[in-house]
């Protein structure tokens, strides 16, 4: 069964809207893990916190607007995913969580020893929660082994048969398990060595002085490292599940990973951090085009089965009327949700001193 246009494009959307995600939301997760190392002094992580501060809480809205859109158009895929990755997404939340209480609780407090306790809580869950967002992303790509879900699968009539079919005693814990593996790991390294880097542009961008100069000396460092490890993650994604159109996607990301060198060593933070958050749009665009035509990839023994388990664009969407009527609601509010974060961001735009 072949996905309708309406289909396509609320895929389309909803991988919009996590690719904004993560171009907001990264480089708030780079400050975070660079929040115990860069700032040398309590005036220095304050500001790193103060260049967040104002938009890393408002980023979230992407993150619960492509949760509510996959559920609302893809129902199917918004319940398999998250009964399937049930326990990878919870420890995703509780990273989450902890960053927010880690902003709001040092804050408040007055002991400089609990204030860095609760930086290293900052930069803690905003790695654990890049390393399990690339686990969560380089397992959609790749697929879930149905083995790790069910002891055997029993297909009648194109469709899996649940009630015939063995489900293993704890499926969270073994797509945990079997999550763990190289490609997986890869993108994980992928996102955390691209949003440092990216953070360490944004704060750049933020800031003056010593601050900005040891940024952007840690964007010099870290894009040649950028460079080879997300060059071979896009090449093993596209050899191994990319369509043929997507290599224009790779030859495009190539190009911004190779510019981005000699750009930070020119000091050039605004355009550096252009092509970081293009890395990263361009990023999620191929993870999107590698699963189509399915919302999450299901395979035995290497053979693609989305189809019995309902997980694909065509068959794991709600029905026409309510993608065009959410089509219509989502073509009114995005330009309103886009309109205001714009504004957001040109009214902190100020470049912060550190005071003395």
């Amino acid at each position: 069964m072949e996905p309708t246009a309406l289909q396509i494009a609320w895929f389309g959307i909803i991988g919009l809207l996590w690719a904004g995600y993560l171009v907001l939301e990264g480089f708030d997760f780079g400050v975070g893990m660079l929040l115990p190392f860069l700032g040398r002094s309590e005036s220095d992580r304050r500001t790193m916190i103060n260049a967040i501060g104002p938009v890393w809480d408002g980023n979230q809205v992407w993150l619960i607007s492509a949760g509510g859109m996959m559920f609302a158009a893809f129902p199917v895929w918004y319940a398999s995913l998250l009964s399937v990755l049930y326990l990878p997404v919870v420890l995703i939340l509780l990273s989450l969580i902890a960053r927010g209480v880690a902003f709001e609780f040092r804050a408040k407090t007055t002991s400089a020893s609990a204030r860095r306790a609760w930086e290293w809580v900052t930069a803690i869950g905003s790695f654990l929660a890049l390393v399990l967002w690339g686990a969560a992303f380089g397992n959609l790509v790749a697929g879930i082994d149905a083995h790790a879900l069910f002891t055997n699968v029993v297909i009648t009539n194109g469709k899996a048969d649940l009630a015939t079919s063995t489900l293993v005693a704890m499926p969270s814990l073994s797509v945990l398990l079997s999550a763990l593996n190289p490609y997986a790991l890869l993108t994980s390294l992928t996102l955390v060595g691209l949003f440092a880097t990216h953070g360490a542009l944004f704060l750049a961008l933020r800031t003056t002085g010593q601050l900005h100069d040891r940024a952007m000396k840690v964007a010099r460092t870290l894009a040649p490292v950028v460079l080879v490890v997300g060059a071979a993650w896009a090449v093993w994604t596209q050899v191994s599940h990319g369509p043929a159109w997507s290599w224009a996607l790779v030859a495009i990301a190539a190009a911004a990973l190779i510019g981005l060198v000699p750009v930070t060593r020119a000091g050039r933070d605004g355009l550096a951090f252009a092509l970081t958050s293009a890395v990263a749009a361009g990023a999620v665009v191929l993870i999107f085009a590698s699963v189509f035509p399915n919302v999450l990839p299901i395979r035995l023994d290497g053979v693609d089965i989305s189809a019995a388990f309902d997980t694909t664009v065509a068959l794991g969407s709600s029905s026409a009327p309510t993608l065009t009527v959410m089509l219509i609601v989502a073509c009114i509010a995005m330009p309103v949700v886009i309109g205001y974060q714009a504004m957001v961001y040109r009214t902190f735009s100020r470049r912060l001193e550190t005071a003395a």
